[in-house]
């Protein structure tokens, strides 16, 4: 019998990461959606059953974000899938969602990596895995456009960071659909995905599709690749960052403080990752520390003394006598 493609594609992706970091365990963050089933299916397929099977304990999680009605029947219906899928082990978790100054998806997102975080800590398991496809780096790609942020806003969603890996970035959302249908698996469509509330959503359902209609058929696709391109490029200027990093602060408190003086020789592109760096490091959000937060920073080391700015997550950079100055605030 011949392996549905949209199968295939989802299979592929999932099997290229477990073959690369062979994890003992492996959690798959699953929200009942076509994306995260198919996910799921497929992990457990190339762990367990697969010709090359790597042996992978699966932990299915399920984050129950409670923003709306029925949502813990939703989350125990779901945990009876991933059981029916074939995971090893099912997790659920309740959180509560405070915006902080976040929006709520913002919110949402950050209390979901937590409990993911945890339960691979709790498990041992080096490896997360997320189900954002192709589209989804589309959407997060024009967004970023759309908000003229730098070109790490619009390099989209990392294929990996900490114990986070994000396999169907080359898969489409149609194909996570397909492949669902063709294995039985019967999915939940969230709401919110439709919610014109949500800017996201308004992208998916009425700007692509223009864009589509009046641009490229393949923008989505294009979108995707644009992103990868500029990982390669962001990567490489990181990497002279982080060296330039240690150069300029030297020996000082590395969350407090930059020398203005070793800053002043580097390209802009180098300088202002470093100032970056220098504000994460003294605590600073990185999903919210915008092109125009990294600007006023570089703006800050021409201005005269005592000049601030204010950065997300309660940090404040202060101009001092050669230097720049970062402290948490209230």
């Amino acid at each position: 019998m011949t392996l549905p493609p949209a199968v295939a594609a989802v299979r592929s992706a999932v099997r290229r990461v477990l073959e690369a970091e062979r994890p003992p365990t492996v959690v798959v963050a699953c929200s009942g959606g076509a994306d995260s089933l198919a996910l799921l299916a497929a992990t457990v397929f190339v762990a367990h059953t697969s010709r090359d099977a790597t042996g992978t304990h699966v932990v299915g999680t399920v984050v129950d974000h409670g923003l709306q009605e029925g949502s813990a029947a939703h989350t125990a219906r779901v945990v009876e899938q991933m059981a029916a899928l074939g995971a090893d082990e099912t997790f659920s978790a309740t959180v509560s969602v405070g915006s902080a100054g976040l929006g709520v998806e913002a919110a949402a997102r950050d209390a979901r990596y937590a409990v993911l975080g945890q339960v691979a800590t709790t498990v041992e398991a080096p490896v997360v895995l997320l189900g954002h496809t192709l589209d989804d780096q589309a959407e997060t790609v024009l967004l970023g456009l759309a908000r003229g942020s730098g070109g790490r806003s619009i390099a989209g969603m990392r294929r990996g960071f900490d114990v986070f890996r994000r396999p169907l970035l080359d898969v489409t959302r149609a194909e996570t659909e397909a492949a669902c249908v063709a294995e039985g698996i019967t999915w939940w469509t969230d709401p919110h995905n439709s919610d014109p509330r949500f800017l996201r959503a308004r992208v998916r359902a009425e700007v692509l599709p223009v864009l589509e209609d009046v641009l490229n058929p393949r923008v989505r696709h294009n979108l995707a690749r644009t992103a990868d391109l500029l990982s390669d490029d962001l990567a490489a200027l990181d990497e002279v960052a982080a060296a330039a990093y240690e150069d300029v602060v030297g020996g000082r408190d590395l969350a407090t403080e930059v020398d203005l003086a070793g800053l002043a020789g580097l390209p802009r592109a180098i300088a202002s990752r470093v100032l970056r760096r220098a504000a994460l490091a003294a605590g600073a959000r990185d999903a919210e520390l915008f092109a125009v937060h990294v600007d006023a920073l570089a703006r800050l080391a021409d201005a005269p003394g005592g000049a601030a700015v204010q950065l997300p997550g309660h940090v404040t950079a202060v101009r001092g006598a050669g230097t720049v100055g970062f402290r948490r605030t209230a």
